[in-house]
């Protein structure tokens, strides 16, 4: 098994990242991964001022995947995430969906004990996810803040212990790169951070040959989630929308307007995040409606 050390990292998706570890499909591999903020916080009296935001959300890798080339989807298994005993949240002025609003900035550590994380006198199942997680683009570097066709900084809850992420590759070797752990979160992320920790991924790739999804998508037991984003996030929505609407139309046969009738009825649409540069959002499809091959295109 390989291991990739937290000190191997990036802070933008780009091609021009030269591979700090190679894979075969279907071969294991560990990421270890720093806090969002870089590992800066470990008191509640550090003072958010202080803090060096050229090393927030760093992304272990790049890892280059043998055989992956553009045209085909990454699969990524996520087999397990471990965490560190304690993680950080934090607000700053300016930032999140109040961040208009008057108030301090301010740090809060977060002891992660049996399971649990406690947050002053309230104690919230933790539930492990990677914030960030995607390959490179094809063309200019995207900040590893920012979410999109790529992957990147999506923040969704269902991108969790056990599920099946799928990645449009766009270069060779895909240059996959993960980090962003979160203890606890929500979907919305109001506050512009969760409880950011750091921790370990056990991941195993795989490919698809010559198909690829427009945007990512999240497997879990019983449902499909294409996970979109946009600076506007009514904009977010209607893609969201628009590719849900039209694998019902490939899956089904139906016209348009059926597909459009039958996703009030069968597609739910949820908020991951409300705080990144591109907000993003997920159409949720039952798999008794489609498979992975009607979310896939040719390439």
């Amino acid at each position: 098994m390989k291991i990739v050390t937290k000190d191997k990292g990036i802070y933008s998706f780009s091609a021009s990242h030269k591979p700090v570890e190679r894979v075969e499909p279907g071969e294991l591999i560990i990421l270890e991964t720093e806090d969002a903020v870089g590992g800066q916080i470990r008191s509640e009296d550090t003072p958010i001022e202080s803090l060096d935001w050229s090393r927030v959300n760093k992304a272990t890798g790049p890892v280059y995947i043998e055989g992956a080339e553009r045209g085909d989807t990454l699969i990524v298994d996520i087999l397990d995430i471990q965490l560190a005993n304690q993680g950080v949240i934090l607000v700053v002025p300016g930032a999140g969906i109040l961040g208009d609003s008057e108030f301090k900035p301010k740090a809060k550590i977060v002891k992660i004990e049996n399971g649990l994380a406690v947050f002053e006198d309230v104690k919230l199942l933790v539930k492990p996810m990677i914030g960030t997680i995607g390959v490179a683009p094809d063309g200019e570097e995207i900040p590893t803040a920012t979410p999109y066709k790529h992957g990147g900084n999506m923040d969704c809850t269902e991108v969790t212990r056990g599920a099946r992420l799928y990645l449009p590759v766009a270069v060779e070797g895909a240059l996959f790169a993960a980090g962003d752990l979160h203890a606890v979160q929500e979907d919305g992320e109001l506050c512009v951070a969760s409880v950011e920790v750091e921790g370990k991924i056990l991941l195993r790739f795989g490919l698809i040959k010559n198909r690829a999804p427009e945007w990512p998508i999240v497997e879990a037991e019983d449902h499909f989630s294409i996970l979109t984003a946009d600076e506007d996030l009514d904009k977010a929505v209607k893609i969201a929308a628009e590719q849900a609407v039209n694998a019902l139309i490939r899956a089904r046969g139906w016209s348009f307007e059926e597909a459009y009738m039958f996703s009030s009825l069968g597609v739910k649409i949820a908020i991951n995040q409300v705080v990144d540069p591109k907000k993003g959002v997920r159409a949720i499809i039952p798999k008794q409606l489609v498979t992975i091959n009607d979310l896939l295109i040719e390439k």
